[in-house]
């Protein structure tokens, strides 16, 4: 009679991979990027029919080619006075920073950014799936939880000097997330 030494068993790749694994239970599709290589190739392809169009011996005239060169300075500098326009805006928009002697909360339009003495984690608003604010009944600790995915989460905790900015705090963080933050 011959006998097996190895058991029979199958082992627990997702459980000894990942300790949440619960078995039956599937984790949800992530939304991947859309892919902008077909309209990088669209934009190449226009460019190249652009300098086919033109004779492959003839040379554009001395003057339509400043005159072009004015036009794209022009609008480099219209783009440029608008993009500092939009930012200034941006900048113009609420923002919530609060901090203690050792760490810091910050909110703007940038995303959510926890300091905590010489560690920084940031978190932009499209990769942020929900924020927390917790205030407790006693004490004078202001918690925010910034969720990533379903199974990520982070925290920061500020001391506020007295009891009474925890709820203003809490205004001002909705305040914030009101604005930049937009649940899918």
């Amino acid at each position: 009679m011959e006998q097996r030494i190895d058991p029979n068993t199958q082992p627990g790749y997702a459980a000894g991979t990942d300790p949440a694994y619960i078995p039956g239970l599937t984790a949800p599709a992530t939304a991947g990027k859309p892919d902008t290589s077909q309209e990088q190739t669209d934009q190449e392809r226009t460019d190249q029919e652009r300098t086919e169009k033109r004779a492959p011996g003839a040379a554009a005239p001395d003057d339509a080619v400043a005159e072009a060169v004015s036009e794209d300075a022009e609008a480099d500098g219209e783009a440029a006075a608008e993009t500092a326009a939009d930012d200034k805006e941006a900048e113009d928009g609420p923002a919530f920073e609060v901090s203690d002697r050792r760490g810091s909360i910050t909110a703007n339009r940038d995303g959510v950014r926890f300091r905590l003495d010489d560690q920084e984690a940031e978190f932009r608003w499209d990769e942020i799936g929900a924020v927390e604010v917790k205030t407790p009944r006693l004490g004078r600790r202001f918690t925010v939880t910034v969720h990533v995915s379903t199974r990520r989460w982070f925290n920061a905790e500020v001391e506020a000097p007295a009891r009474s900015d925890l709820k203003q705090w809490a205004g001002e963080l909705d305040a914030v997330l009101d604005v930049y933050f937009e649940e899918s």
